[in-house]
């Protein structure tokens, strides 16, 4: 239904492309709003959905399929469109500074840039890693490295990954799967975790069916192993180093543990966690500055306590839109709930995924596998091609 609301004439800013911004935007579009002046400001046209982005890896999706165009959907929302990354903000003159010397001056703001892994405090990992974000970048690597294969599979190939975490795990399965796809006939992974369990945030039962999957499938495990250093070989291969004193050699390692926040939001002044990360109350916004929201992983919700996944980002959307709408007409905000349980489907990389809810928990299937095709492919749908 058409929502009534005054004209206002009011700027409203979204920095970052991230699930809930593509999800307001494309409700500003369904609806607009008169007076309203909408800007986002984002270093890329193109975002990745994280739903599809290991069976994109996995090699079940192309590059379209799972990326969002942002360009196309700032048109439908009647947004302007600034390809920029941002490098700081002055919080009193309410002024956004960018690349290129570019300023954009905001009576609201959204923050939605997700998150990066955490690598600064181990030496070398910053100069001889592979982040998982950002993806543009990791995705720049992924495909350097499949044209490396794909010119000569024969030839011996040891990755390792650093973060035994959900994404470090379906990462893990997705390279594995990928490779084999494209031939790799001498490949050997190995996969890093600092606890003594794989996924220590989900229910033991899917750490063990995860588990016995890695295994089964040859991927090396080292749990409970805290990686300490990162060091460059005379042959140009990774030396991983961890706490115990154990060695490891590999040709690429990939980064996926801990997530941090962007160092300009460190700086910005505004209420964070020890992490960095935006405080924000129940309605999205922030606790010291409240003409600022902030949703998925750079934002910490002070009431509850949410991992940095994406389905949170993705549930945000909507309430984030509506809060935007009310707070330029000055009406009064709509609390956001996020669910105490919800569902994971997690790939395998072979065409099957487990599924789990709390403490219930089905082992990998392939109608599991279609049931996560169809709910991601849906969700995507929705945005202007």
């Amino acid at each position: 239904m058409q929502q009534n609301y005054q004209i206002t004439h009011k700027k409203v800013v979204l920095i970052g492309g991230g699930h809930s911004h593509a999800i307001a935007l494309k409700r500003f579009g369904d609806q607009p709003l008169q007076g309203v002046n909408l800007t986002l400001i984002t270093p890329e046209q193109y975002t990745p959905y994280s739903g599809m982005l290991p069976g994109h890896i996995a090699g079940f999706y192309n590059y379209e399929e799972c990326h969002i165009n942002l360009q196309t959907l700032s048109q439908f929302a009647q947004a302007h469109l600034h390809l920029e990354q941002v490098t700081g903000i002055d919080l009193k003159k309410r002024q956004i500074f960018c690349t290129h010397e570019k300023v954009i001056d905001f009576d609201f703001l959204s923050i939605d840039i997700g998150s990066t892994p955490a690598k600064l405090s181990v030496p070398g990992a910053t100069e001889y890693t592979i982040a998982v974000k950002p993806v543009k970048e990791f995705l720049e690597h992924w495909y350097k490295l499949q044209e490396t294969v794909a010119k000569n599979p024969l030839k011996p190939l040891t990755i390792s990954i650093v973060g035994g975490g959900a994404g470090g795990v379906e990462l893990t399965l997705s390279i594995l799967a990928g490779l084999k796809k494209l031939g790799c006939k001498n490949l050997e992974l190995h996969l890093w975790q600092r606890t003594l369990e794989l996924m220590p945030n989900h229910h033991p039962s899917v750490r063990k069916i995860i588990q016995d999957i890695l295994i089964a499938k040859g991927v090396k495990l080292h749990l409970g192993e805290t990686v300490s250093q990162i060091t460059l070989t005379p042959n140009h291969q990774r030396e991983i180093k961890s706490i115990s004193g154990l060695k490891i050699n590999s040709d690429q390692v990939f980064w996926v543990t801990q997530a941090s926040a962007a160092v300009w939001v460190k700086k910005l002044g505004i209420d964070t966690d020890k992490n960095g990360f935006i405080l924000v109350n129940d309605y999205l916004q922030s606790v010291s500055h409240p003409h600022i929201f902030a949703t998925g992983d750079i934002a910490t919700m002070i009431n509850y306590h949410l991992p940095k996944a994406g389905v949170f980002a993705v549930r945000q959307g909507k309430p984030l839109s509506e809060n935007l709408r009310r707070i330029v007409v000055n009406k009064s905000l709509k609390p956001y709930k996020p669910q105490t349980a919800y569902l994971s489907l997690i790939g395998t990389g072979d065409g099957r995924a487990l599924a789990t809810r709390g403490n219930f928990t089905l082992p990998p299937h392939q109608l599991l596998w279609l049931g996560k095709n169809c709910i991601d492919r849906r969700f995507m749908d929705q945005f202007p091609d």
